[in-house]
């Protein structure tokens, strides 16, 4: 297949793979599945690494707080930036960044000098990179593909991102077998080429950097602003937070849960990753073929109704397949609440605070994660993993039903406060 020089390539598919269409977007999309690829491999070995170190539930929950704990600090800084800055060239800072921080803790790694606390602080410093590079990232999509193709666009997107979580973890539970956790953070460092390669050859107008009028505070009090008087929004964003702190944090203690619930190894730990993994990709093709955010409420009502009950239903099984098939429906129902609230989000926010809505959501999935991380690490050493994940379910079921009687009304999206006119 050729690419044009500028414009669009021809359609790959109808329908549920349009925003591929886009030769920007199809660059930025192969380049990100590369990458990830390598990502959910660090991140599997990184858990494993920890878990191997310290033998502790709570030093995994200690470690993931680490991780996601920048996004609560920085990550409103981030929506700022990219309303006011070139957003490729911040990208291709950022993930320069990320590939050296894995480049890093290849070498600890290799030389058998890491400990918990290395793994921790290069925690922390991703997590930083991620805080701006989160929603610079999550904005640029509109600029890839525009208004009319962005909620495909997220979801496929989305895709990427979870079928590299089905390929990445099932692959690093190989690799960690035969050749240990060094091989998988090197192989992560060198996947982040193919990112950069294909941010370096998309072509797009460049944003000139916004006259500094406002103070970064003020611009973050817009954003905030916005979102608060805004019902729709505001509900949507704490539903995912709701989902973030409770729900999300089982991933967090996959290790655990592979070895000491069900008995298993690295292959075991990898395996399951990839059934959530599996199940996402199935739910990110089901939010790619619609081509309206009519009923946004409702489905995020009942992708979250289907999470909760999910997690419970993990939480009491013993047995590796059926662990794995419950994975598959929690990945799926997952995917389709974020990929429907964040797409519903960036439809209703104006272009001038589109990035600062993005950073909210990414506060609320990300920033509230280090929240959820250490309340499943402390629950699961006083009260055992499974009631650890039981809790958090069950308060995810509740939230559910709860917002199930109050969601945005069909079409929400097109009726927002700021109309976006220049779509």
């Amino acid at each position: 297949m050729t690419i044009p020089r500028e414009g669009r390539i021809l359609p790959l598919a109808p329908g549920t793979f349009r925003a591929l269409r886009h030769r920007n977007f199809l660059l930025y999309w192969s380049g990100q599945f590369v990458s990830l690829i390598g990502t959910w491999m660090q991140s599997v070995a990184q858990g494993w690494l920890v878990f191997r170190l310290s033998n502790s539930a709570f030093q995994l929950g200690l470690v993931g707080f680490c991780a996601f704990s920048p996004m609560l600090v920085f990550t409103l800084l981030g929506g700022v930036l990219a309303d006011r800055v070139d957003r490729k060239r911040a990208l291709l800072w950022t993930q320069s960044l990320s590939m050296v921080q894995a480049g890093i803790l290849t070498y600890l790694t290799a030389t058998g000098s890491v400990r918990v606390w290395h793994v921790a602080l290069l925690a922390l410093l991703l997590g930083t990179v991620n805080a701006f590079d989160v929603p610079i990232r999550q904005s640029f999509l509109f600029d890839l593909v525009g208004r009319e193709d962005l909620q495909n666009g997220i979801a496929l997107n989305s895709m990427a991102f979870n079928s590299a979580r089905l390929v990445g973890p099932a692959v690093a539970g190989l690799i960690l077998a035969e050749f240990g956790e060094t091989a998988c953070f090197l192989l992560n460092a060198v996947s982040y080429l193919a990112v950069l390669v294909g941010l370096a050859l998309i072509r797009v107008g460049e944003k000139a950097s916004e006259p500094n009028e406002k103070s970064w505070a003020v611009g973050i009090r817009e954003g905030i602003a916005y979102a608060w008087r805004t019902p729709r929004v505001r509900t949507i964003l704490l539903l995912v937070a709701v989902s973030s702190v409770f729900g999300m944090s089982y991933s967090i203690l996959m290790p655990a849960i592979a070895r000491d619930v069900l008995g298993g190894g690295q292959r075991t730990l990898g395996f399951l990753m990839g059934a959530a993994g599996a199940g996402a990709v199935l739910g990110a093709l089901s939010i790619a073929g619609r081509r309206s955010t009519r009923h946004s409420g409702a489905i995020v009502a009942v992708a979250m109704t289907v999470f909760g009950a999910s997690l419970l239903a993990f939480s009491l099984s013993r047995r590796f397949w059926l662990s794995a098939a419950i994975l598959v429906v929690i990945g799926a129902a997952m995917i389709v609440q974020m990929a429907t609230s964040n797409a519903f989000l960036q439809l209703v926010a104006p272009p001038a605070l589109r990035g600062r809505v993005v950073s909210l959501y990414a506060l609320m999935f990300l920033g509230m994660a280090p929240f959820g991380s250490l309340l499943a690490g402390s629950l699961a050493k006083l009260w055992g993993t499974p009631a650890a994940v039981r809790l958090g379910g069950a308060v995810c079921l509740a939230a559910a039903l709860a917002f199930a009687f109050r969601a945005p009304r069909p079409g929400a999206a097109r009726a927002a406060t700021f109309p976006d006119k220049a779509s």
